[in-house]
């Protein structure tokens, strides 16, 4: 069994993964850039390192000062958590080489999966259906307008590498697409050092569900069931819940048999993601996997009792997964709402400072993951995301009136938040009957609205 991991991230999951960590008995390491000196994930750890300052290249992707970090306080594995390196397999294989353990899927699965154009092609030679489009990489804009031609408009133009709706462009004409090729090749370059994108026929009107699952090294793979995505601004998830109320029985059986091929496909080891987009007419097709752990996964551990994060550590260890398919079961239903440092008065931009007065919810039914308290200085350099308000009710009825209820007694002072808009959602007759795509913000016309 791992003892001690260090820990290759920041804020609200680097607080969370400290506590399976403490709960399973293993020291704990962590990592913090100068900016995060007396952040709460350097307090709360059994040791903590300084690996450079607050520009995150030199700090949280900063990979020969987080090995070296490992290796001086003798830790025996990292995990990566989400964003940062979670899903670059040169950090994995360099962890490896070290005789470090990568509390993650290994570097081949890493590159066959986190190419969104290389996993579409597994997936077609293993009978997943797939979003028509490009068969790999388009290299030029001649060649977008032919694809674009033969699948018909509107399409995406999405990047290759990365995710979180960075390097995407929708195009509606040959002269839009022309527009859209420039500007997503651009800014995934800038984003994630790659500029490759390839060309999907854009589904209108689609929900975003995704399956999670978690494999180990001795076959097995488990799915704890789907998650609904749809609610998102700028292709950004902002709220997430479990169960989906468009997915049925017969649909959810379709979707873990989808995963657990994904999963066999590319001899997937550790805790992941596969992401569908699921059209107006019922049919669903895999759009990518995320070879990590998800920001949302607190709304599966809600329903399915499974500690995520605890599965991902034994796994990494050598052993076999304490649940298996049938101990699954769904108690009820969850939802997440992301709570960020943004000022809906700017568009939404990262809003920055010290928090000055904070009150975080509580009460039965929920749970809060985050890292900031009274004082913290929210920097510019980071993820605006400041919490995770998670509420769970024996109904969705019942978890979206908890959830009113958190909302309620939260409050934050010194930044700005996008409170008003999460606690608009909530009352949006297109989300309370379930009947929602990912258009819902913008079909709504829900904006911020004050709470004070």
């Amino acid at each position: 069994m791992i003892k001690r991991v260090l820990i290759a991230n920041r804020g609200e999951i680097a607080v969370r993964i400290i506590r399976s960590c403490r709960d399973m008995n293993i020291e704990m390491v962590t990592v913090y850039s100068e900016a995060d000196r007396d952040s709460l994930f350097a307090s709360l750890a059994t040791e903590s390192v300084c690996i450079g300052p607050a520009k995150v290249a030199d700090s949280y992707l900063n990979q020969n000062n987080i090995i070296s970090a490992a290796l001086k306080t003798g830790c025996d594995a990292i995990h990566p958590g989400y964003g940062f390196l979670s899903e670059n397999p040169e950090f994995a294989e360099r962890v490896a080489a070290e005789g470090l353990i990568f509390i993650g899927p290994h570097a081949g699965a890493i590159r066959s999966l986190g190419n969104k154009s290389v996993a579409k092609q597994l997936m077609r030679a293993n009978g997943i259906p797939v979003i028509p489009g490009s068969d790999g990489i388009i290299s030029s804009i001649d060649d977008a307008k032919a694809v674009a031609a033969e699948i018909g408009y509107p399409v995406l133009v999405k990047a290759s590498a990365g995710g979180g709706g960075r390097g995407m462009r929708r195009a509606d004409d040959d002269a839009s697409l022309a527009r859209a090729f420039a500007e997503a090749s651009s800014e995934a370059l800038a984003a994630f050092g790659n500029g490759d994108l390839y060309i999907e026929k854009l589904i209108l009107n689609p929900r975003h569900i995704e399956v999670q699952l978690i494999a180990d090294n001795h076959g097995n793979v488990v799915c704890l069931g789907e998650r609904e995505c749809s609610v998102q601004r700028r292709s950004q998830k902002i709220l997430e819940e479990a169960p989906s109320k468009a997915v049925s029985p017969e649909l959810r059986e379709k979707l873990t048999d989808y995963a657990v091929r994904v999963a066999k496909a590319a001899g997937y080891v550790n805790a992941g993601t596969v992401e569908f987009v699921l059209a107006p007419d019922g049919n669903a097709f895999f759009i990518e996997m995320n070879t990590r752990l998800q920001v949302e996964h607190p709304v599966t551990e809600a329903i399915t009792g499974v500690d995520i994060v605890r599965e991902q550590i034994c796994v990494a260890s050598g052993a076999e997964l304490s649940v298996s398919q049938q101990d699954i079961s769904y108690s009820g239903h969850a939802i997440e709402c992301r709570l960020c440092a943004e000022d809906p008065d700017n568009n939404f931009m990262p809003s920055c400072g010290a928090i000055d007065f904070l009150h975080m919810p509580g009460g039965f039914g929920i749970r809060v993951d985050t890292a900031i308290f009274p004082g913290i200085e929210i920097s510019p350099y980071y993820d605006s995301m400041l919490a995770k308000i998670i509420a769970h009710g024996n109904t969705r009825k019942e978890a979206v009136y908890r959830m009113r209820r958190a909302l309620e007694e939260l409050i934050v002072r010194g930044v700005k938040t996008n409170l008003g808009q999460l606690y608009m959602i909530l009352y949006n007759r297109d989300f309370l009957t379930g009947s929602y795509d990912t258009g819902i913000l913008e079909k709504s016309g829900i904006r911020e609205y004050g709470i004070d």
